[in-house]
């Protein structure tokens, strides 16, 4: 068992955050913290927040690295693409060249950056440049024929484009 000493404004600001924090993690530690200043053993702290002794363990050695600040860091690792790098370019190009499908998006990619990617990971990539696929939609029967042959020019190919007012359905 780990020997603690908390002082009064450890345990006041324990006691503050535990409910005031926004993140729940950050909470849970405070809890954790505050059990201990309690004099809880060990295993009761850990069936009460429903966490392993290794981990409330760790949530220990945080407050003796570095206090009740050490215990509101959150260092999640949050991993990036090898395209973020080239967004802003491939951004432009395909505002400036829509891809037909997600084939010739990903040969772009490929082409521009030298990056290779399946389709799924290119679908995503464009949806989060803010791109989404606009369907076509069908043309009303009566009406001006040549109206009709441009939209049906227009819109024969399903298109990827950022989503702007314009693009967006009157029927949603």
């Amino acid at each position: 068992m780990l020997r603690m000493t908390f002082t009064e404004s450890d345990v006041q600001e324990l006691h503050y955050q535990r409910f005031h924090h926004p993140h729940p993690r950050v909470q849970q530690k405070m809890e954790a913290l505050l059990l201990k200043a309690k004099g809880l053993p060990h295993h009761q702290i850990a069936d009460c927040l429903d966490i392993c002794e290794n981990t409330l363990r760790q949530y220990f050695k945080q407050y003796q690295a570095g206090g009740v600040t050490a215990l509101k860091q959150l260092n999640y690792h949050l991993p990036t693409s090898d395209l973020a790098q080239y967004s802003a370019t491939l951004e432009a190009h395909f505002l400036a060249h829509p891809p037909l499908s997600l084939t010739a998006a990903a040969a772009t990619i490929e082409q521009l950056t030298g990056i290779k990617r399946s389709h799924t990971q290119v679908g995503v990539f464009l949806r989060k440049l803010g791109l989404r696929r606009v369907k076509s939609y069908a043309v009303p029967a009566k009406g001006n024929p040549q109206v009709q042959a441009e939209i049906k020019k227009k819109n024969s190919n399903h298109v990827w484009h950022k989503l702007v007012p314009e693009h967006v359905p009157s029927s949603l």
